[in-house]
């Protein structure tokens, strides 16, 4: 997975670094897939079916691949944050999960552009590059930076996100939109963000990080009771501590 990714990496920072030659096609309202995001996506299918030839796909831009391992598949997004890559913004990442029957068992989240490769095995703990990572240790609100998601253009629930945001912002250090949920889910598997929350997200977004996440000692669930995350996209997560409070607030804007 580590090598599939940095693969599909070393293609994205070449064109990552010529910007004016991608040949762009419009694929939604605020919403791009570019000539790199399918050459990335194609790079890592390969890779991952020469390593395991069985395995089934889900990706962002080629869909469902059925495999003849009909117990794992992998979850690929090559290209998280498509409109920062495209605005010359560095915060974007190759995703990539390993799902065994229902659970996630693998993951890697690889930002080219930082060369930060987060990765975690289940029951192995997470990484960043080769040093272990925790989640951040603050307990209250106040103290705490969030990360989300803001529905952009053709997207829905935007009034709702302004209730959440109002019970959320006026109790905590700051908010942050950085534009890849991938690399925000990454980034509270290392404490750098403090918790992060956003609905509507697709599988190839959030299976690496529910990972992360959880191996570095976090929290992550839905935003309604027993909801499945990889089902409706919609996500909650921090550490121990912080995840209620975090989705006590949101649920209090509903």
């Amino acid at each position: 997975m580590i090598d599939a990714a940095r693969k599909a990496g070393r293609g994205l920072a070449r064109d990552f670094g010529e910007l004016n030659e991608l040949q762009v096609s419009k694929k939604g309202l605020g919403d791009y897939v570019s000539a790199a995001d399918l050459k990335a996506e194609k790079v890592v299918i390969e890779e991952l079916t020469k390593a395991r030839p069985g395995y089934g796909f889900l990706c962002e831009e080629s869909g469902i691949t059925e495999g003849t391992d009909k117990t794992h598949t992998w979850i690929v997004d090559p290209l998280d944050g498509t409109t920062n890559f495209l605005h010359a913004i560095p915060q974007f990442a190759v995703n990539i999960a390993l799902k065994r029957d229902d659970m996630i068992v693998a993951a890697v989240t690889y930002n080219p552009a930082t060369n930060e490769m987060f990765w975690s095995e289940r029951g192995k703990g997470a990484f960043l590059n080769d040093k272990r990572i925790r989640v951040a240790a603050r307990t209250q609100l106040v103290d705490s930076v969030l990360g989300t998601g803001i529905p952009f253009a053709g997207r829905p629930g935007h009034a709702a996100f302004l209730k959440e945001l109002h019970q959320i912002s006026q109790r905590v250090s700051g908010v942050r939109r950085f534009g890849s949920a991938a690399l925000d889910m990454a980034w509270v598997a290392a404490g750098r963000l403090d918790g992060f929350w956003e609905r509507s997200l697709r599988p190839w977004d959030v299976a690496a990080g529910i990972l992360l996440i959880t191996e570095s000692g976090g929290k992550v669930s839905g935003i309604d009771e027993g909801e499945d995350v990889l089902e409706t996209g919609n996500v909650v997560a921090g550490n121990m501590e912080l995840h209620p409070l975090i989705l006590e607030r949101i649920r209090a804007a509903a």
